[in-house]
């Protein structure tokens, strides 16, 4: 058995392993005997008896001569023998004898008498290799020898020492489990008995060598755990294996006792050889009858004690779940926190090492813990001055701001406190993240993102925040996840919040305590506003994933809103409140199921409204009152079931962006060449045949799409559109483009959409055209 093995054998396979042991000592004495020294010495007590035809009729061989019966009919045997004698010599020469008692041996000794000892020694050389089966079969032992070697890595391991003697000097400290450096007090001796106190500061403990070997160890366990944590195959392979052995001690012990009784010293053989020695009978010892006997009854011995240990090993295999294991007692004598319990595989083995040191389980442990990955993080971070590595995963985000983004660390590196000039720090997925002191050396710093991010903060930390920080998000599943110093956010200028809030609408009542907030995003499945919610908000968008949203009362209340934006509400129509906030300059309404604007619309009132946007709805008709909303500069009307356009619509001389697109429009109305200022037009997606002339007089035009319609010409008017850069022609059954193309200067060959056939007829000289404008138009 290799030594690597012995620290998962339990006492009761070490102790099958001994009986193992003496059970091949039993066996191979008993054989060496036999090979050596087994004989058997056979004297005539008879003669054979001649049959009429003068052949030889030898009687069958006797069974073993045991037991009083016997021994009357031996002494009858002899005295009738006895008689034939006188007229028979029994005097045989030596040859014959040999020859006689070989004939003997393998005639009248039972077969147990001969082999019995190599079917002991098979039996326990199979009893070997059954109970270290899972050691040697090479879908478990690859298991087995990583899990060792892992094991032996966290013994030698200085990270364990550490955290071992700081177990040892402190105490825990409440639920956080932080491991803090340990003192010593140490008495001089002398006249003032001083006391000296030394301390043993990370740094001193490990080195950096150390602290790259322990986190390398870190990533083996956790990989290794996730590969183990995915079969039980090593828990079924020696429930297998267990029951093997117990079946076949039963086994072996039930054939065994019942062949003891038949090993004798005396046995009477007829070996049928009357012709040739004369006697028909003769009476044999088996010298080694006796010690073979008692071998055997040792041995047996050993098989029931063998099998009484299987048997309790089946016993703990099943009165408890080996294929899970809890680390509670290890949490509880250590200063660590959030081990998490393992299954399957991995919990069978630190089942089975436990029962041979359960320090093996707490070595892993250590090892195991969110808390003791994220101390070392910080120790290798002093170590070897993360600041540069960080450094180089510094961003600008969209609005030019310096961003670092920190993903599925065990805790936040100590050197972000180092970025001074830092605006946005972003993390996500993270188990613990604690804002120390020293997040008041980022001075830059006004942005802060939490993704699925537990965060808690130290006093000075919070201090600091609610006088710089201006910008959070926070996003979980859970609303009891959201962080109850948020609300104490005092200069919070714009907050984005992402949960499953539902009806529960406390989260929300509280965030009137934040005076500073103007800027509100929520992406949860509310049903109703808070009748005390913030009211000095100037931006406020609610993404409510399909959910209904009633109770917009609240809306009157934000006299200052000048951004409102309700995505996936169940709205139906635009809400009556909508046409109190006379300050807001921009309305999003997408994908709320709206089917008509006439009952209550009262754009007159919106008089600042530059952006309106009715996208994914199923509005069917425009009210005439949409004209009065004179300062629209975009509307967006995509995706909804229009199937004509008011006259008032084009009344809107600010009009800057018009988005028609996938719409039921036949016709597109001459009036649309009132728009003088229209910069990009979007009618994709309709059933419109042909273009109005009056459209081109819209000569600020850059952008117009008209893909998938049923247009067969474009009019050569198209040419006026000097200003064009983008033109979508795709879907169109035309056959040709006009020349015309060539005027408009800004349209190149990228900016041009249209099918490749159709793209092959234009003329090789139009894009020359465009390259010297000069040549272009006459």
């Amino acid at each position: 058995i290799r030594a690597p093995f012995s620290t998962l054998k339990p006492w009761w396979d070490v102790f099958t392993d001994y009986l193992v042991l003496a059970m091949l000592a039993i066996s191979i004495i008993a054989g060496t005997l036999l090979i050596s020294t087994d004989q058997v010495v056979c004297l005539p007590v008879g003669r054979t008896s001649i049959a009429a035809s003068g052949s030889l009729a030898p009687r069958p061989a006797l069974g073993p001569l045991d037991g009083p019966e016997h021994d009357t009919t031996l002494v009858s045997t002899r005295r009738e023998l006895s008689a034939a004698n006188s007229r028979h010599p029994t005097k045989l020469d030596y040859q014959q004898y040999l020859y006689i008692g070989q004939v003997c041996y393998h005639q009248a000794l039972p077969w147990h008498s001969k082999y019995s000892p190599y079917l002991a020694l098979l039996h326990a050389l199979l009893l070997m290799v059954c109970n270290n089966f899972w050691f040697i079969y090479p879908k478990t032992s690859s298991r087995i020898e990583l899990f060792l070697s892992i094991l032996r890595k966290c013994f030698q391991s200085p990270w364990t020492t550490k955290a071992l003697s700081e177990t040892a000097c402190q105490p825990l400290e409440g639920n956080l489990g932080r491991m803090k450096p340990c003192s010593v007090q140490i008495s001089q001796p002398g006249a003032d008995s001083q006391v000296e106190q030394v301390s043993f500061s990370n740094a001193t403990i490990l080195d950096r060598k150390d602290g790259e070997q322990a986190k390398a160890l870190f990533e083996k366990i956790r990989t290794f755990r996730a590969h183990t944590e995915a079969a039980s195959l090593l828990c079924w392979v020696y429930v297998g294996q267990t029951l093997f052995k117990v079946a076949k001690l039963l086994a072996v012990l039930g054939y065994a006792s019942s062949s003891a009784g038949t090993i004798a010293f005396r046995h009477v053989c007829q070996p049928g050889l009357g012709d040739l020695a004369g006697h028909a009978t003769f009476s044999c010892t088996h010298s080694l009858a006796y010690i073979l006997q008692k071998l055997l009854l040792s041995y047996l011995a050993l098989v029931l004690l063998s099998g009484l240990v299987g048997v309790y090993t089946l016993y703990w295999l099943l009165r408890r779940p080996l294929r899970k294991y809890s680390f509670g007692r290890a949490s509880e004598e250590s200063s660590f926190r959030a081990i998490p319990n393992v299954h399957n595989d991995l919990a069978f083995l630190l089942h089975m090492a436990d029962q041979y040191d359960p320090l093996c389980s707490k070595r892993i442990a250590i090892f195991l813990s969110t808390a003791s990955e994220s101390q070392l993080l910080e120790i290798r971070q002093e170590h070897r001055g993360d600041y540069e590595e960080l450094r180089r995963q510094v961003r600008r985000d969209a609005w030019g701001r310096l961003e670092l983004r920190l993903c599925a660390l065990p805790a936040l590196p100590q050197a972000v406190y180092q970025m001074a000039d830092l605006e946005v720090l972003r993390l996500e997925c993270m188990a613990e993240v604690k804002l120390s002191a020293k997040v008041a050396q980022m001075e830059a710093l006004s942005e802060l993102q939490l993704h699925h991010c537990p965060a808690t903060m130290e006093p000075m930390a919070l201090a600091f925040l609610q006088e710089r920080l201006r910008g959070l998000h926070v996003q979980f599943t859970d609303v009891t996840k959201i962080p109850s110093w948020l609300y104490s956010l005092k200069n919070l200028h714009r907050l984005h919040l992402s949960s499953h809030l539902c009806s529960n609408v406390l989260a929300l009542e509280s965030l009137r305590e934040l005076r500073s907030l103007e800027i509100l995003l929520l992406q949860t499945k509310l049903t109703k506003l808070p009748c005390s919610m913030s009211t000095h908000l100037r931006q406020l968008c609610i993404q409510n994933d399909g959910t209904k949203l009633d109770a917009l009362r609240v809306l009157k209340k934000m006299s200052n809103l000048q951004q409102l934006e309700l995505l996936c509400c169940q709205l139906e129509r635009i809400p009556p409140t909508v046409w109190c906030l006379t300050g807001l300059r921009r309305l999003d309404l997408r994908s709320n199921g709206i089917r008509s604007l006439e009952k209550g619309a009262d754009f007159q009132r919106l008089a600042q409204l530059t952006c309106l946007k009715l996208w994914h709805n199923r509005i069917a008709t425009l009210p005439a009152s949409i004209g009065a909303a004179g300062s629209l500069e975009e509307l967006v009307l995509s995706h909804n079931e229009l199937d004509s356009l008011p006259h008032a619509l084009f009344a809107l001389k600010r009009l800057r962006h018009l988005d028609l697109s996938h719409n039921l429009l036949h016709l597109l109305p001459a009036e649309i060449g009132q728009l003088g200022m229209l910069q990009q037009l979007s009618i994709t997606g309709n059933r419109i045949r042909a273009l109005p002339s009056q459209l081109f007089a819209c000569l600020e035009l850059m952008s117009l799409q008209l893909a998938d319609n049923a247009l067969t010409t474009v009019p050569a008017e198209i040419g006026r559109l000097v200003l064009l850069s983008r033109l979508e022609l795709t879907g169109n059954p035309l056959k040709s483009l006009p020349l015309e193309l060539g005027c408009c200067l800004l349209l190149k060959e990228t900016g041009l959409s249209v099918d490749n056939a159709l793209f092959e007829t234009l003329p090789s000289r139009l894009w020359l055209l465009q390259k010297c404008p000069c040549l272009a138009c006459g």
